[in-house]
């Protein structure tokens, strides 16, 4: 720790280097593309090092002075490339197996530093300094770390076609602390945890960059960014000195085991077959033993195999709740198990050809992924045991058993190719191809796509795809469905232009009516979207009321094949942006909406009743949305976001959401079986979430969403959905934490407590003891459907599961 006076010496440093070498006052455009120049004329060599410094967030090795130093950073945000309001430092070395990186952040008001114990990549809420590193200098992929100011690190993937992702982790070391001057942070990357290129004369893009939370947020890099420049890596800077890189090939074995126990509700007839007198019990299952084992092999440096064989591929926490209540397409909830993160951005389009929750329960896995030269390629292959999976109760039901016969017991088989070729600078091609095949379910896809820098500013992207599927489709002119072969089609167009204060996209897509991607995720088929947005902002005022304003426009048109309108709308938003991380946003949202009958099932004619009640088979609505949402990072301790939107003109599908809110519309209250009835009426959609952190160690949040609909024709409410979730984490350590989980759905009247004590060293290496509750709180009998008081248990289990990493490297 430095003592009081070093501590006034280092303000008076700071107040006389507050202006970097070649930082204008004014900053801007000019500031950053001098720098840039400047900077990259000689790219900073990594210094080398006989021993390893001791990773402990001290920074007292004798070894870190033959480390390269960054530093005269710029202040990006709410500044532009202006002179930072703290001094910040950045050491790089490495000794031939590990990168070693050490942050010097100076604060003159160290008091006012956020630092908590957290989980990893959660960090964001506290003070952070990080780096991206293009490791095979292509400016289009890099990998993330940042730390917060106690070492916690958050590790992921950026992209410059979908930022950054955190869901990928990467074994390295870090820790950091406080000091009276600031604080100090200390990393070490082991080259294998990492795929690269390494040789004399080798590049590998930088850039750094450090978030001062408190106030208005800022954030300081040490490379300048034009904000009139598209893209993020492009501006990175280079660092050198990777001749003495010891080439490993790494071996990581990860055995798993899970142990657990589940209980339901099951029927219990009446002794005197009285159907009305049924009950259920409560029945709990053998404990049940899962083992499985995960292999990756490091071929080369930019080269990665994965196997898995019955790999532990349960999520530890559930999803989050969302409102289901009158959905008409699928919600889509993203990927969360380790295997399929690994090279994962190869495989992501804008088309969404891969969701690998699609593949549930392999019981075999393998996939090799990486990059030789200018192509990057990935290939998987796995064996789904989740579609032949049936319950005990479904084999041994008389009526289900012959529908179900053909697909017991097997398995799908799922195949996914990908290449992509860098072109130029920016730009690349690439092609994918898909395969799924279960019984009567066969899907192959396959096409192009690509994304071309055209200028600084312009990208022009696209993507196009051909689909055959083996399978049964659905006929709306006979309402039926009939085993045969149908084509599909699907494309995407994008152009985008980003300048300082302005910048607009035009993007079209769409997908024929028997496009299938059985291994990716579909919202809809049959339709075309097109859409233009567009984007005003101003430069930003570090010392104004609000630091800037942004003015935008979407307005998007859908379509189906046959050139009808199924939707017309334009969207008009205001943000402003205030200090303390504080926004307010305002928008308004006019538009037309037609649902067509076909669309929901059959489709009248001269032989049958069509899917809408009535003599029309089409619904139109002119709709009128105004929406708020605003959100403030108060202190250290409390935060918070609100969103509000009322719909007047919203369509009520007539779906039916559940036993408590069955179909309002006039058919279905006349007759329950009547056809749909689709109407309007007026939409309430509100969200609130509060965080609330009272120690460094524990963080607490409520959220809380509402979802109502009442038509217009009935004067009815057609479903009101109120979610509700509490949580509360307390990290003992950086590894080791309890976490428990409240949510309750009153569309369903279920509630479900999760409750998990976990430690977490590693990547790979983990230990769990977790509780789950499913209860039904004054709702519907999930067997008899009757209405039943008070609380009661419908489901719980408990888990143990462990992994452990092993790590060999030859």
């Amino acid at each position: 720790m430095k003592a009081r006076l070093q501590r006034m010496a280092l303000c008076l440093l700071v107040l006389s280097t507050a202006v970097p070498a070649g930082v204008q006052a004014g900053g801007g455009d000019e500031t950053a593309a001098s720098l840039f120049e400047a900077r990259n004329a000689s790219p900073a060599k990594l210094g080398f090092l006989e021993s390893a410094p001791v990773i402990d967030g001290k920074l007292d090795d004798e070894v870190w002075s033959k480390a390269v130093v960054l530093k005269d950073f710029l202040q990006l945000q709410p500044g532009d490339n202006i002179a930072p309001s703290q001094r910040t430092e950045v050491l790089l070395a490495h000794d031939g197996r590990n990168l070693y990186m050490a942050f010097r952040c100076f604060d003159d008001e160290p008091d006012r530093i956020r630092a908590t114990i957290s989980k990893r990549d959660q960090i964001f809420d506290d003070d952070n300094v990080g780096v991206y590193l293009d490791t095979f200098n292509d400016q289009r992929r890099a990998y993330v770390f940042y730390f917060n100011p106690l070492g916690i690190q958050a590790d992921g993937i950026y992209t410059e076609t979908r930022g950054e992702d955190y869901s990928v982790d990467v074994v390295l070391e870090s820790k950091g602390a406080t000091t009276p001057d600031g604080y100090v942070v200390e990393a070490a990357i082991p080259f294998k945890s990492l795929r690269y290129e390494a040789g004399e004369g080798k590049l590998w893009g930088i850039h750094v960059f450090r978030r001062v939370k408190r106030d208005a947020n800022e954030l300081t890099s040490w490379m300048p960014l034009k904000r009139d420049s598209s893209g993020t890596l492009i501006q990175e800077g280079k660092i050198t000195g990777f001749e003495s890189i010891v080439e490993e090939r790494t071996l990581e074995v990860i055995p798993s085991l899970t142990i657990s126990q589940n209980g339901l509700r099951r029927p219990s007839p009446s002794p005197f077959g009285d159907p009305f007198q049924d009950s259920t019990k409560f029945v709990n299952k053998p404990i049940g033993f899962d083992a499985g084992l995960t292999l990756k092999y490091s071929i080369t440096p930019t080269i990665t195999l994965d196997f898995a064989a019955n790999p532990d591929f349960a999520q530890v926490e559930a999803d989050a709740l969302v409102v289901t209540a009158n959905q008409r397409f699928p919600i889509f909830f993203p990927e969360k198990r380790p295997f399929f993160l690994e090279g994962i951005d190869i495989f992501q389009t804008p088309l969404q050809v891969v969701n690998t929750r699609t593949i549930v329960d392999p019981d075999v896995a393998v996939k090799i992924s990486g990059k030789q030269g200018r192509t990057a390629f990935g290939l998987m292959l796995a064996s789904d045991a989740a579609p032949g999976n049936f319950t005990e109760e479904e084999r041994e039901d008389p009526f289900l058993r012959p529908f179900i016969e053909p697909f017991v017991d097997k398995n799908a088989y799922v195949g996914v190719l990908r290449a992509r070729r860098d072109i130029g600078q920016e730009s690349n091609l690439g092609f994918f191809a898909t395969t799924y095949n279960f019984p009567q379910q066969h899907n192959d896809l396959g096409g192009f796509d690509g994304r071309f820098k055209l200028d600084s500013k312009t990208v022009l992207s696209f993507q196009t795809l051909a689909t055959t599927t083996r399978g049964f489709f659905y006929d709306p002119n006979t309402d039926s469905s009939s085993y045969g072969t149908g084509n599909g089609f699907g494309y995407h167009i994008n152009y985008d232009y980003t300048d300082r204060n302005f910048g607009y996209s035009v993007q079209t897509e769409g997908r024929t009516q028997n496009y299938r991607a059985d291994v990716g995720f579909t919202r809809r088929t049959g339709t075309n979207q097109t859409n233009l947005f567009t984007r005003w902002s101003t430069d930003p005022r570090p010392e104004g009321f609000f630091t800037n304003w942004r003015l935008s426009n979407f307005a998007a048109a859908s379509y189906d094949w046959m050139g009808r309108m199924q939707q017309v709308s334009d969207d008009v938003q205001l943000q402003l942006n205030f200090k303390k991380e504080t926004f307010f946003a305002v928008s308004y949202e006019g538009g037309h909406e037609r649902l067509f009958e076909e669309e929901f099932g059959a489709k009248r004619n001269e032989s049958q009743q069509g899917a809408f009640f009535g003599p029309h088979g089409e619904r139109s609505s002119n709709y009128h949305e105004l929406s708020a949402r605003g959100g403030s990072t108060l202190s250290k301790k409390f935060s918070f976001f609100q969103f509000f939107s009322i719909v007047h003109g919203a369509f009520d599908f007539d779906f039916g959401n559940g036993s408590k809110y069955p179909r309002v519309s006039p058919a279905a209250m006349a007759n329950p079986f009547a056809p749909l009835d689709p109407g309007r009426g007026t939409e309430l959609f509100l969200e609130t979430e509060l965080t609330f952190q009272p120690t460094e160690a524990l963080r607490t949040s409520v959220n809380y969403v509402k979802n109502r609909l009442r038509r217009y024709d009935v004067d009815k409410v057609a479903f009101d959905s109120n979610l509700v979730s509490l949580r509360a984490t307390y990290q003992f350590s950086r590894f080791t934490f309890v976490r428990a989980r409240f949510d309750y759905d009153s569309l369903s009247s279920r509630a479900f407590g999760q409750y998990l004590f976990g430690w977490t060293p590693n990547p790979g290496t983990s230990f769990y003891v977790g509780y789950n509750d499913d209860l039904n709180v004054n709702g519907f009998n999930p067997i008899s459907g009757r209405v039943e008081d008070g609380v009661r248990l419908n489901g719980r289990t408990f888990f143990i599961k462990m992994s452990y990493l092993f790590r060999k490297s030859f």
